[in-house]
């Protein structure tokens, strides 16, 4: 983790009131920006992987991609010329976040608008290329040094601020799937212990021939089945007296995060985290309406699915773990289970928060005020974590 904190100076003030999200976007297979990823999602509409073998030399199987995501074409010839796929993807969609409309308006005091961002090691392809340059020149040294900036994890993170000139703390997580969930909670403890008024925060994953192929070799042959994706989602995090003096509408209140670690296996830890989770937030499993999970599975018995595609294919016991669990915590309540895996992909780093921006745009296509929503995640070295929201 990298991660640059100015120490303020005098002691932060008396921790905030509880962090609401009032602000979100997402870049995904189903296009730019929150509208298509909300109305694709609630069409449960799977995205057809194609994958131009022209261009990417990637092994067997496809991925999804962003359509017709371009760095140039998107932001334009100016600051562009050596960005890569992962840092154009950032800024991109934090463009569609507090920029929307091409203005340039910026958010207030930007010297207090801090920005977290979790990634899976930076870009995989930035930095073997510089590696591979290195190595087969006729001289080590005979590289091209604009390109080095790429193959540092934090570059995403540092250029998005110049880009928006965001002046707050800065920081870079890099924790596999659960990365979404780490970086939110990194975002909240940073807010509400006063370093940062608001908090950009996210999570980002970019599709690399150098990323397809190390998927290759390290996913068994089930993972295979489900395509690799690339994606990006972002959160604006506040307090809601914040929110409303700027003109948002918060979205949902950030309750509870949780960690934990199942060395002889997810399930069970995974429980323990989930019930700790929801006893932390104040509320119980009949309270919830929503649940993501990062699985590629059916709902188990009795739940309502949303979102689930052919969940018979792709699956192993990982994937499994979550709608066990879930189905046990949740059993009798009439949780509504959204599956964004089956639909997107499998978008690594960026999953959590992908699986986060589900959630809203669920909330959104069908209110559900006061309830509680629940997204859940684990790694394959049993790693798990659990968020707890309520919605607005």
């Amino acid at each position: 983790m990298t991660t640059t904190v100015p120490q303020p100076a005098t002691a932060p003030p008396t921790p905030a009131t509880t962090t609401v999200i009032s602000g979100w976007s997402v870049l995904s297979p189903y296009g730019i920006g929150a509208g298509p990823f909300t109305q694709g999602l609630a069409e449960r509409r799977p995205v057809v992987p194609r994958l131009n073998r022209e261009v990417w030399h990637a092994p067997p199987g496809d991925a999804l991609l962003v359509p017709g995501f371009d760095v140039v074409t998107v932001l334009g010839s100016r600051g562009t010329r050596t960005m890569d796929r992962l840092t154009g993807l950032t800024v991109a969609t934090l463009g569609t976040l507090v920029d929307p409309d091409g203005t340039a308006r910026r958010l207030d005091e930007p010297e207090r608008v801090g920005l977290v961002l979790g990634t899976g090691s930076g870009s995989v392809q930035s930095t073997m290329d510089f590696t591979r340059d290195a190595l087969t020149g006729a001289k080590p040294f005979y590289v091209d040094p604009a390109l080095f900036p790429n193959t540092v994890m934090n570059r995403a993170a540092g250029q998005s601020a110049i880009w928006y000139g965001l002046k707050g703390p800065n920081a870079t997580l890099a924790g596999g799937p659960l990365t979404g969930l780490q970086a939110l909670r990194y975002a909240t403890r940073l807010r509400e212990r006063g370093y940062s008024r608001t908090v950009l925060c996210g999570a980002v994953e970019e599709f690399s021939e150098q990323r397809a192929w190390l998927a290759w070799h390290t996913r068994g042959e089930a993972r295979r089945a489900t395509p690799l994706a690339e994606a990006c989602a972002m959160f604006l995090l506040e307090d809601a007296e914040t929110a409303r003096e700027a003109g948002r509408t918060p979205y949902a209140d950030i309750l509870a995060v949780r960690f934990g670690a199942g060395p002889r296996g997810p399930r069970a830890a995974l429980e323990r985290c989930v019930r700790g989770a929801l006893e932390a937030a104040g509320t119980t499993p009949g309270d919830v309406a929503l649940a993501a999970p990062s699985g590629r599975v059916a709902p188990p018995p009795g739940a309502c699915p949303m979102g689930f595609g052919n969940p018979a294919s792709g699956t192993d016991e990982t994937d499994t773990v979550e709608t066990d669990v879930l189905g046990t915590v949740l059993d009798g309540t009439d949780a509504e289970f959204i599956g964004v895996r089956d639909l997107i992909g499998d978008a690594s780093a960026a999953s959590a928060g992908v699986q986060l921006a589900a959630v809203l745009a669920a909330a959104a296509h069908r209110p559900r005020p006061g309830a509680t929503a629940l997204v859940t995640s684990v790694d394959d070295d049993g790693l798990v974590a659990c968020l707890v929201l309520r919605l607005r």
